[in-house]
């Protein structure tokens, strides 16, 4: 199995290209529904970002106050290293879990639903893939003011706070152009999903586990038959 990092850009039409995939029967993580996930309260990254941050990042139920703790770490470099450094060694591990239970049910990929793929560049050394979706500005700006009622001024403003999609088109393996129509737009889904399904790159990693587990049934055997006394 090989890992497949997608991302994209506000308005690009993300979230309707990996809703293709999994219709096309892909196995999809969102390391946003991770990250929510391990900072919930009995987890060890709730407790430590008490301990650092303070319990005025709690709300009264004892979630974390997502808006109280990115005011704080906001124009902060340091207090957002300390964060990530709390946070993405627990998001990897629920991301291995995760990527773990696909390998054991045969998926040759997995998809990686990564907002800030290249902007942290954490998780970048696990994808043997990269994917972005892209759209031009005029057609983002377009869909952004029409979805979220956005007046021109903010909804660049919007965009602007984000690594432009043209640089991450530079820096992805496949780009799935949606600036057209949406019909287009799937065919390169569906053609994108094909190669990968297959391609061999899932194989050295299959085999090599199953190479393990043949050296272990191996030893037991002999532990049974040859080193244990006979009844």
């Amino acid at each position: 199995m090989f890992l497949v990092g997608l991302t994209g850009g506000i308005a690009s039409g993300k979230s309707s290209v990996i809703q293709v995939f999994q219709q096309l029967g892909c196995a999809v993580i969102d390391v946003d529904v991770i990250a929510r996930h391990v900072v919930q309260p009995g987890y060890p990254a709730h407790r430590r970002i008490v301990e650092a941050f303070g319990t005025e990042v709690l709300l009264e139920n004892g979630d974390i106050d997502r808006k109280a703790l990115g005011d704080l770490i906001f124009n902060q470099p340091d207090r957002r290293h300390l964060l990530n450094s709390i946070t993405h060694p627990e998001i990897c591990k629920e991301m291995m879990k995760e990527t773990f239970k696909y390998f054991l049910r045969g998926y040759r990929y997995v998809i990686l639903d990564i907002p800030l793929l290249f902007e942290t560049k954490k998780l970048l050394k696990y994808m043997k893939h990269t994917v972005v979706v892209y759209c031009d500005r005029d057609t983002q700006l377009a869909r952004l003011r029409r979805r979220n009622s956005l007046s021109r001024e903010d909804a660049e403003a919007r965009i602007r706070a984000q690594l432009p999609l043209k640089d991450k088109v530079r820096m992805a393996r496949h780009v799935l152009d949606n600036s057209g129509e949406w019909s287009v737009t799937q065919r390169q889904v569906v053609l994108l999903h094909t190669e990968l399904e297959h391609s061999l790159e899932y194989l050295p990693l299959r085999l090599g586990v199953l190479t393990g587990l043949a050296g272990i049934v191996g030893l037991l055997y002999l532990l049974t038959h040859y080193l244990l006394p006979a009844p």
